[in-house]
């Protein structure tokens, strides 16, 4: 996979690079506030949702070019969606990729603000980008189905209702489709969309790809995170499945992943490594 590791860290460069360059300077004021959202958003990560993005519109024939936008707007909404997950209302975590937690950085009220000014310029990244009209319409309109209360959103907040009792496998399986993989499933819809497709085989296949790629990425962060967590652990795949079960259903999402871009032929090769990668990842 030699050639997804390159194709990776081209597109998540890019990504980085133009994120610099769109978030406000920490030297403008407010300049803690904008420090916090600097800190939020370039503080390292996979770029997932980015790659997505890019490997989606190129599939429906795009330049690279074409998913810039899309892929910082979904950077923003997942360092926001961090930010506001760390809070000690929240998961109470104090670090985040091996750094102080943005709020034990800049204070709670800065981390919120932080959070919410993220969500916000995501979404006018996406209204001043240079694409056509109806393209703008379409992505904003896919962003903001998935962050909201139908999705990611609504997907943390069932789960906070969910802690104090324990969840089945069904209703552990709704919040990780709306808390994570909503947004997964946004990065490829959004990337077909900045290219400009309306092809309803094209666009259906991918739906069904992201829906199975999120919730694939999620059972494999809950293994990766089971073995270092402590007595407090809340409901995950491995908790509510057993840990067999839950490698057994990240193979099976995998499959099916890949399995609904069997149509697409070989111009979807891409997104199958992307799949390889988020089941056989090791952090």
């Amino acid at each position: 996979m030699s050639g997804l590791y390159e194709y990776f860290s081209a597109r998540r460069r890019r990504c980085e690079e133009l994120l610099a360059v769109r978030l406000p300077s920490a030297a403008k004021p407010p300049a803690r506030l904008h420090a916090a959202m600097r800190e939020a958003c370039l503080g390292g990560g996979k770029r997932l949702r980015a790659v997505l993005a890019y490997a989606a519109a190129e599939l429906c024939g795009a330049q690279t070019a074409a998913a810039d936008d899309a892929s910082c707007a979904l950077e923003m909404i997942h360092a926001y969606s961090l930010v506001h997950d760390d809070l000690p209302a929240m998961d109470d975590d104090d670090t985040r990729r091996g750094r102080p937690a943005c709020h034990i950085q800049f204070g709670e009220a800065a981390a919120i603000l932080a959070g919410s000014a993220l969500q916000a310029l995501a979404f006018a990244t996406l209204a001043e980008s240079d694409l056509l009209e109806a393209r703008k319409m379409k992505m904003l309109q896919i962003l903001a189905v998935a962050v909201g209360s139908g999705g990611m959103v609504g997907g943390q907040a069932l789960e906070m209702e969910g802690d104090g009792g324990g969840l089945t496998a069904a209703a552990l399986e709704t919040v990780q489709h709306k808390k994570t993989g909503a947004l997964i499933c946004a990065s490829v819809q959004l990337g077909a969309a900045a290219a400009g497709c309306t092809d309803e085989k094209t666009l259906t296949a991918l739906t069904h790809y992201g829906r199975h790629l999120g919730l694939a990425f999620q059972v494999v962060d809950d293994i990766l995170d089971h073995a270092g967590a402590g007595e407090t652990e809340t409901a995950n795949s491995v908790t509510v499945l057993g840990a067999a079960c839950a490698s057994e259903k990240a193979r099976a999402l995998r499959d099916q992943a890949v399995a609904a871009l069997a149509g697409l032929g070989g111009n979807a090769q891409r997104l199958r490594e992307i799949a390889d990668f988020v089941a056989q990842r090791e952090k």
